[in-house]
């Protein structure tokens, strides 16, 4: 058995933000026949008119990121229940893991590597019992689509996910809430880091 921490990758090609804004202009400004305003720097002002001051959301779905993530079956049967959003997950039924390296599992948020106390080591023997079960009943002559309902919830799966800009800031701002769960809040509060480093003015504040 292998525990590993989870982790994203976003998979959109870097793009300059200011030349991907200008592209968005040419769309935005078709709702408002405005064409004949574009200019240099006028593309972050329609921006952030339309974002702050008009709420005129329904335009942003144009703009589009694609990340995947490899975490646990608990975070992606949370992260599946936003609707605007396409979804590839790696299949329990098809994907087998290989016996002599066993089966992956993701490293719980309030737990370290190195942690030796009880709760660990209840979590890491429940991991280790499932894992036998598995390979267990793969050699009593299950399919794996009938044995995988003894895999744990913290097992490791990788999940690609494209969702359009609105979508991102929604998803954002309810995973990275106080109130979402610890596993699925510490991934997107990095993802979240990343985004504004990448593009602050899609994903900062006003400016």
């Amino acid at each position: 058995m292998k525990i590993i921490k989870q982790s994203f990758e976003i998979l959109t090609p870097m793009q300059n933000e200011l030349e991907l804004l200008e592209w968005w202009e040419k769309i935005a400004r078709v709702c408002y026949k405005s064409e004949n305003r574009i200019k240099p720097g006028s593309a972050v002002k329609l921006f952030n008119k339309l974002k702050y001051q008009l709420k005129h959301e329904s335009i942003f779905e144009h703009i589009n990121f694609t990340v995947k993530f490899i975490t646990n079956r608990g975070f992606t049967h949370e992260l599946v229940r936003h609707r605007i959003a396409s979804f590839s997950q790696q299949s329990t039924r098809y994907v087998i893991p290989n016996r002599e390296e066993g089966i992956s599992v993701i490293l719980p948020v309030w737990f370290g590597i190195n942690t030796k106390d009880e709760e660990f080591e209840t979590w890491t023997k429940s991991m280790i019992v499932s894992e036998n079960s598995y390979f267990k009943l793969l050699k009593d002559g299950q399919t794996p689509e009938q044995a995988r309902g003894v895999l744990p919830i913290d097992l490791k799966t990788e999940i690609v996910v494209t969702a359009n800009l609105r979508e991102w800031w929604h998803i954002l701002k309810l995973r990275t809430s106080k109130e979402a769960h610890p596993q699925i809040r510490s991934l997107m509060l990095d993802l979240e880091k990343k985004f504004k480093e990448d593009y602050p003015i899609l994903f900062g504040k006003e400016k």
